[in-house]
């Protein structure tokens, strides 16, 4: 989280720190006037920097990927993966580990910020032995306006064929992504139940979803 100021990075952690743990305690550190990294009550974990000189917030929120355990030293490799699956990319910033870092390898990535498509991310690595991995509990959403718009992601990104489900895939990375016509929305919010019913058997027996099929349940 991109905070304006001091103030409000004190209030959301207050906010958070209830029935949540703190992972770094909010303070100042070298590469920010405050920083904090908490798990909030239902495990999802925030970092809310504010850093005086950091010009224009241009997107208050920014997932955060952290390359750990068997993906660590891959996280180029991922930059550079998704730099070429979202053709709207560019890297906005990018900083390595130098020699002689105690912890870290050499090259590895400190800090990046890339813009896939209209969506800041934020990638990172870290050597030390973590309890957790990417995981389906956390995925990002492509809509997707068109058949050969949900092809072209389904299968630029699927690398784990048991993972495919009801639009659902994992690339390479093990990171998590669903490939959704934009329509979907609109079948799902309706007000037809029949419609709706249709709609979710249909879906739940494919793997990448198929436009054609789905407006057909819909219509009934």
């Amino acid at each position: 989280v991109n905070c304006e100021s001091s103030e409000e990075a004190d209030a959301l952690w207050g906010k958070l720190a209830e029935g949540g743990f703190p992972l770094m305690e909010l303070g100042q550190y070298p590469f920010a006037e405050r920083f904090g990294w908490i798990q909030d009550r239902f495990g999802l974990s925030w970092q809310l920097t504010y850093t005086a000189d950091a010009g224009e917030i241009t997107q208050k929120i920014q997932p955060s990927l952290m390359f750990i355990n068997k993906q660590y030293g891959r996280a180029e490799e991922a930059i550079n993966f998704y730099l070429d699956v979202f053709k709207n990319s560019e890297t906005l910033a990018l900083t390595r580990y130098p020699a002689g870092h105690p912890f870290e390898k050499e090259g590895t990535i400190m800090f990046s910020k890339q813009r896939f498509e209209d969506v800041q991310f934020l990638l990172n690595e870290n050597s030390s032995n973590h309890a957790f991995d990417f995981n389906e509990a956390f995925s990002f959403t492509i809509y997707c306006d068109t058949q050969e718009e949900i092809d072209y992601y389904w299968y630029k990104l699927t690398a784990v064929p048991e993972s495919e489900v009801c639009g659902w895939l994992k690339d390479r990375f093990d990171v998590s992504w669903q490939i959704v016509p934009r329509e979907l929305d609109e079948m799902l919010l309706t007000e037809d139940k029949a419609a709706k019913d249709r709609v979710v058997a249909t879906f739940m027996k494919m793997k990448k979803l198929d436009i054609a099929a789905l407006r057909q349940a819909f219509k009934g």
